[in-house]
């Protein structure tokens, strides 16, 4: 038998209907449940199937965000930074923050990201996926999306877009450090910036974005939230790190388990030896053999899995700064739960020998600040390490080029001598005044540089193999004019290129209108911040003989002290997306650097035979020097035979 539904009057409905209403306007100010971060994290979150360890978030897979989790929750702490490496757990603490305010304390939040671009892709992948996956969420957001749909002709408005969220209580806006005009004057109780070393230095004219996102917080007095993250850059221009000596100075130490004292885990505590073999198409490969962490207490060597699992605590140094409310913490690689030692160390194998690469390793990976220079000496030891040469060539010096750099009232150059295994000499740097459009300059520069015939002790001597001169600036016209004249003394004019460039390239063809005539000469394109960082790394090498640089002490070769200030003048930073080098401070001039540049550019696109030399060197015949110069010397294929002078002891 049917039972009749109990009909419900129009009063009826209209009482529901209200009670529904006040229930959901309580709701709003009912205080948020007493628990803290990470209670809230293990209780609701969930992590979607993009995440690597998809499913139910356990804070106890990274320990070391417990109690900065935590510090989110305590109403006496309003700024949290924190320093750690890639992959760390950095995100996920940013969109825990994120996601128990939707649920539990809602407010207006403002996320900072490096750019807008990767704004737009943490709100599409990030975001997306924090709602989708933790249910609590995703029925609050359903709601939201309800009321926009039945507000369409009303005059509420919802926010739900790529840069903007909205929920109910507040709202989440995304917004890049590299858009001024997003960083306006909107309230936000809670700010969070995600990689903050990455940010633009200035919101267009407006100065520092993180401090202008932070005067949002103002007319919230005692009640806002400030978290940065970041994984750190250089030293002394990382603003993570400078973020972090404001704080709590939280280091993550573990216990050693011999004799019980906490220690931070570093990179030279950590033992390791390993095995290199070639692959078949000969890269150079490493087997590494992790034997573990040597205790700086005692000295014991502890396996990682041993350490892994062993007792774990931050160690605040600086605890002044609570009264402040002002916590910071620095996890280095080792302690990342994500990183596998034999990993790291076989990354570390790879990269070390580049500095840009190393630099991402010591940046992303260690979790460490990268020295300016890295292991390189400063200008004051570099003073001290000259050498005097016995003659205008020491020996062992077997080709010679020139780089040539072009300002508008002068030419600074360098002579660089390489001989084998990549050793080098310089042997002179000058500067010859004079602007690039007068003859007289080039006629100078002819008897300087091009036509010279630089003399070893025993009186033999070379001449320069190949000079490649700077056609940037004012004067490219004239710079291709005339190294188009002195083709035959080798000289070539070049191109300087930043970012990801290859070092050295095949030369193109240009034509040159010279004197009202169509020629066509040849132009080389130099990758110049791939030539910085090959300089770098050879100025690291401290001994003599393979890829060492030499330098002289004999005043005519005028390397004193404006030359290494020069040389030394340019350290790689991030920006954005990729490494800018960019002069340091102190550094007014970076000439020498450019110089150098060029003539190692000329040494590499010449690839000399030194065999050859050597045995020229060693030969007296004035026949076979002409035969083995037009083999050697020659950057690329000549068609037509070139005339030239030299004595049975030039070459």
């Amino acid at each position: 038998m049917k039972t009749k539904k109990k009909q419900i009057s129009e009063s009826e409905k209209r009482i529901q209907n209200l009670n529904k209403c006040i229930s959901s306007v309580i709701a709003l100010f009912t205080p948020p449940k007493q628990q803290t971060l990470s209670e809230w994290a293990d209780e609701n979150r969930v992590l979607g199937s993009k995440n690597a360890e998809p499913g139910p978030w356990r804070t106890s897979r990274t320990p070391y965000m417990k109690e900065p989790m935590d510090c989110i929750t305590n109403y006496k702490i309003h700024q949290v930074n924190i320093v750690a490496p890639s992959q760390s757990g950095k995100s996920e603490f940013l969109l825990n923050i994120i996601g128990r305010s939707i649920d539990v304390d809602p407010c207006t939040i403002m996320l900072l990201q490096p750019t807008l671009t990767q704004a737009k892709r943490f709100s599409n992948l990030r975001i997306k996926d924090l709602i989708s996956s933790t249910p609590c969420l995703k029925k609050k957001l359903r709601k939201t999306r309800t009321r926009r749909i039945t507000a369409v002709n009303s005059e509420t408005k919802v926010k739900d877009t790529v840069y903007e969220k909205s929920f109910p209580g507040g709202t989440l806006i995304m917004v890049g450090s590299n858009a001024p005009g997003d960083l306006a004057s909107t309230p936000a109780k809670i700010v969070l910036g995600d990689e903050r070393d990455r940010h633009s230095k200035s919101a267009g004219k407006e100065g520092d974005p993180w401090q202008l996102i932070r005067t949002r917080q103002k007319t919230f007095k005692n009640t806002y939230l400030a978290v940065q993250v970041s994984s750190p850059t250089t030293k002394g221009n990382s603003p993570i790190v400078d973020a972090w000596e404001e704080g709590t100075q939280a280091i993550w130490c573990v216990q050693c388990p011999v004799c019980g004292n906490f220690h931070e885990i570093l990179f030279k505590d950590i033992r390791f030896d390993y095995e290199t073999f070639e692959t078949t198409n000969k890269k150079v490969k490493y087997k590494v053999n992790v034997k573990g962490w040597a205790c700086p207490s005692c000295g014991t060597i502890t396996d990682e899995k041993t350490i892994k699992h062993q007792p774990c605590k931050w160690v605040h140094q600086n605890t002044e700064a609570l009264k402040e409310g002002i916590v910071s913490f620095w996890i280095k690689g080792f302690a990342n739960t994500w990183q596998d030692w034999t990993d790291i160390c076989t990354n570390f194998l790879r990269v070390k020998n580049n500095p840009l690469e190393l630099q991402v390793f010591t940046n992303t990976i260690l979790g460490e600040l990268w020295e300016d220079r890295g292991e390189i000496a400063t200008d004051d030891e570099f003073l001290s390490r000259r050498e005097l040469y016995d003659a205008e060539l020491p020996d062992g010096v077997l080709c010679l080029t020139a780089g040539i750099d072009t300002q508008d009232d002068r030419f600074e150059y360098e002579i660089l001598g390489t001989g084998r295994a990549n050793e080098e000499w310089v042997i002179e740097y000058g500067q010859i005044l004079g602007k690039p459009n007068d003859l007289n300059t080039w006629k100078q520069l002819d008897e300087k540089v091009f036509d010279r015939v630089f003399k070893f002790k025993n009186g033999k001597g070379l001449k320069l193999s190949l000079c490649f001169v700077d056609s940037g600036g004012h004067y490219t016209k004239e710079v291709y004019n005339e190294t188009l004249k002195r083709r035959h003394k080798h000289v070539f004019a070049i191109k300087g290129k930043g970012g990801e460039y290859p070092y050295t390239n095949l030369a193109t063809k240009i034509k040159v209108d010279y004197n009202n005539k169509i020629f066509e000469t040849h132009l080389y394109m130099i990758g110049v911040d791939a030539g910085k960082s090959q300089i770098m790394s050879s100025l690291k090498v401290e001994t003599p003989g393979p890829g060492f640089v030499h330098f002289p002490l004999n005043p005519e070769a005028n390397i004193g002290e404006k030359y290494f200030n020069g040389l030394l003048s340019e350290h790689p930073v991030w920006k954005g997306s990729r490494w800018v080098w960019e002069k340091l401070p102190g550094h007014k001039r970076n000439e020498p650097l450019d110089c150098h540049n060029y003539a190692k550019a000329a040494t590499k696109v010449l690839k000399p035979n030194f065999d050859a030399i050597e045995n020229r060197l060693s030969n007296n015949s004035a026949n076979n020097s002409a035969n083995n110069n037009s083999q050697i010397l020659t950057p690329h294929k000549q068609k037509r035979k070139i005339k030239k002078s030299y004595s049975s002891d030039e070459w």
